[in-house]
């Protein structure tokens, strides 16, 4: 059984966990710098006074648990419908490669329209990866 389709289910995943670890590697220190008490960061927004640099991090970590869970879904439909071909597998690496330049556009310049860019030819990706699955069904 060919699996070439989860290797770019598995690549963001090990780039969430590294975003994840950017993120407190930013994070904890500017909170000691910030003097927050941990117990102080229980609800949403109560670290909005933190550096835009650790913010933005953390805002990025957060993008990750939302529409990736799409491309896992497709990639997982992917390979247990056996629909996959070269077409999809190009597809889903384009997919990871465009999160991971989002990752970095919005963790160091974080240009909004850059950024947008970047989400809405990945949300393209989404689609072709969709429409060709519903095309083989």
């Amino acid at each position: 059984m060919d699996t070439a389709i989860l290797a770019p289910a598995l690549a963001l995943i090990t780039w969430t966990l590294i975003v994840w670890a950017w993120m407190y590697a930013l994070r904890i220190p500017a909170m000691k710098a910030a003097g927050i008490n941990p117990d102080d960061a229980r609800h949403p927004g109560s670290l909005n006074t933190l550096p835009e640099s650790a913010r933005s991090v953390a805002d990025n970590y957060n993008h990750l648990h939302e529409q990736p869970t799409v491309f896992y879904a497709l990639v997982f439909y992917t390979q247990l419908a056996g629909t996959s071909s070269g077409t999809l597998v190009t597809l889903a690496w384009s997919y990871f490669g465009l999160r991971v330049v989002h990752s970095l556009v919005q963790n160091t310049v974080n240009r909004v329209m850059v950024r947008f860019s970047v989400f809405a030819l990945s949300s393209l990706v989404l689609i072709a990866m969709t429409v060709l699955n519903l095309l083989q069904m």
